[in-house]
């Protein structure tokens, strides 16, 4: 359980996140996270990083029962660095990065697919940011590089998803398979990047991110800072509670 990273092939870097049975990343996890994909980065022999997730899903977003166990507000606090870190890693890092999707991915996920440069998910995949029904805001900085504006806003609003063949007929899903040849699809694409030039895949990334009219540290930073504001209004507490609520309720009817 947690983050694992390991050398599938020459040139291949595989970060796997195992948090089961949702993967709602801890604190600690999302900086993790950063630190795997940065020692990757960091390897003269990596050419390209596939970041990919075992259990139900690739990612259900931050730990928030974590943060609803930690009194005060330095649980959200670290949450809110660690995704900050995780999201900033994949997009500085040297290497391009391929986001691997199955099932769900959710709030914190859509910032480490947004920020990652291609993306691979499942025909079962679905995306989207259900922060505004938590009390929270943040990632539309990452879902605005996967859909046009105006229907960012529309999945922002309504807290909905989105499936993982609209967003190939958008062109940021790059290829959507059954999910019994995901890994395999994910690790041929690698296969063929890694057999580049590494010199020249480096440089390629540094160009790409140089030339991107997009700030993603700047508003991911600024969307944070809303959500500390609905934190410390006690906003995010109370959607919360009624969230749980309703939760257990739909259990107990079950």
């Amino acid at each position: 359980m947690g983050i694992n990273r390991h050398s599938e092939s020459t040139g291949i870097t595989v970060i796997t996140v195992d948090y089961p049975p949702v993967n709602a990343i801890p604190t600690d996890g999302w900086f993790a996270i950063a630190d795997e994909v940065r020692a990757a980065g960091r390897d003269p022999g990596t050419r390209v990083v596939v970041l990919r997730a075992e259990n139900r899903g690739f990612n259900a977003g931050v730990d928030i029962k974590e943060i609803q166990r930690k009194p005060g507000h330095q649980a959200l606090i670290d949450a809110n660095h660690g995704c900050f870190e995780a999201f900033g890693a994949i997009y500085d890092c040297p290497v391009p990065v391929i986001a691997v999707v199955q099932g769900f991915c959710l709030g914190g996920g859509i910032g480490l697919v947004g920020n990652a440069d291609i993306v691979i998910a499942s025909d079962d995949a679905t995306f989207g940011l259900p922060e505004v029904d938590r009390g929270a805001l943040g990632a539309a900085t990452h879902l605005s590089r996967l859909v046009p504006q105006h229907l960012m806003r529309a999945l922002f609003y309504t807290a909905s998803s989105i499936t993982a063949q609209q967003l190939h007929h958008h062109g940021s899903v790059y290829q959507v398979v059954a999910r019994a040849e995901l890994d395999a699809a994910a690790m041929a694409l690698a296969e063929n990047i890694a057999a580049k030039d590494g010199s020249v895949i480096r440089a390629a990334k540094l160009a790409l991110n140089g030339i991107d009219p997009q700030d993603v540290h700047r508003d991911y930073r600024y969307e944070q800072g809303f959500t500390f504001e609905l934190n410390l209004a006690g906003v995010a507490d109370e959607m919360r509670a009624r969230f749980d609520d309703d939760l257990a309720a739909r259990k107990a009817g079950q």
